[in-house]
């Protein structure tokens, strides 16, 4: 299967800013592009790119005063299956977990581990450790949570998303990493593209979408709390704590917003050279 993804952004730079960009597939999506990213940064600004500490592919940009308009377009490979159900995947004790892993238990900036123990104990109290606690955490807070666009907000964190009962798919995302980490399951927040594939269409314009992932079993496991129903297509743009290190624009200066526009379309295999 073929998804053809991209964006076509547009901020306003009141004064000169920098920005920092996780703009492109991450780099274990790569070998997968058919037709490759090719980023335009405009008009006509240096761009340097590094790999951050997440492994995320990172672009910089120093912007003068005026319009910045974002694209990029390209075509991945996928194998066109739903995300794998694993119901047998272990939960590893604390003592057992590498050293890297770690850091996806603690507390971080939109999940605080040390304000939802309670909630999260609860939510558990009749599943069995492993992959049984993930989904009934999954089905709790796609239960607790409706999906409501004039909740988002840059500063609400998982308890916001928890008093409040409302969010968008980083605040289900959220909510969903604190419980699991408060049981002691790492978790992970992830973003990238997931198109309308194999469901119906939702009447919402097309946006990224954020979703978490957890360790289990020695591996990194795939689950969404939104819609708590394996999807097709998902394709990485970034990994992190939560949506500070997977933040996809960052801005160190105060541009507006001017338009948005993102694509995650299946494609048939001819329209890869057209």
């Amino acid at each position: 299967m073929y998804i053809r993804i991209g964006y076509d952004i547009s901020f306003d730079v009141p004064a000169t800013t920098s920005f920092l960009m996780l703009l492109r597939v991450h780099p274990s999506v790569e070998p997968e592009l058919v037709r490759p990213e090719v980023p335009t940064i405009g008009p006509g600004l240096a761009v340097t790119e590094h790999l951050d500490e997440f492994g995320n592919r990172a672009m910089r940009v120093l912007v003068p005063p005026g319009r910045l308009r974002l694209t990029n377009d390209a075509v991945v490979k996928v194998d066109g299956l739903p995300d794998p159900v694993v119901p047998d995947a272990v939960q590893h004790w604390v003592s057992d977990l590498p050293d890297d892993v770690l850091p996806f238990l603690l507390a971080s900036r939109y999940c605080e581990v040390d304000r939802l123990g309670d909630v999260a104990w609860s939510v558990v109290s009749a599943a069995p450790m492993g992959w049984a606690r993930v989904q009934a955490i999954c089905d709790w807070v796609n239960h607790h949570l409706t999906f409501d666009t004039t909740y988002a907000r840059p500063t609400k964190t998982a308890f916001d998303a928890y008093a409040e009962a409302r969010g968008v798919c980083r605040d289900f995302a959220h909510l969903a990493i604190t419980l699991c980490r408060c049981v002691n399951i790492p978790a992970r927040y992830a973003t990238g593209y997931l198109g309308d594939i194999g469901v119906e269409v939702v009447p919402y314009p097309m946006d990224f979408s954020a979703w978490f992932e957890v360790y289990l079993s020695g591996r990194w496991h795939t689950f969404d709390a939104r819609h708590n129903i394996p999807r097709i297509g998902r394709v990485v743009m970034a990994r992190g704590r939560d949506a500070v290190d997977g933040a996809l624009t960052t801005a160190f200066g105060s541009p507006f917003l001017a338009s948005f526009q993102v694509w995650t379309d299946e494609v048939s295999e001819p329209a890869l050279v057209e």
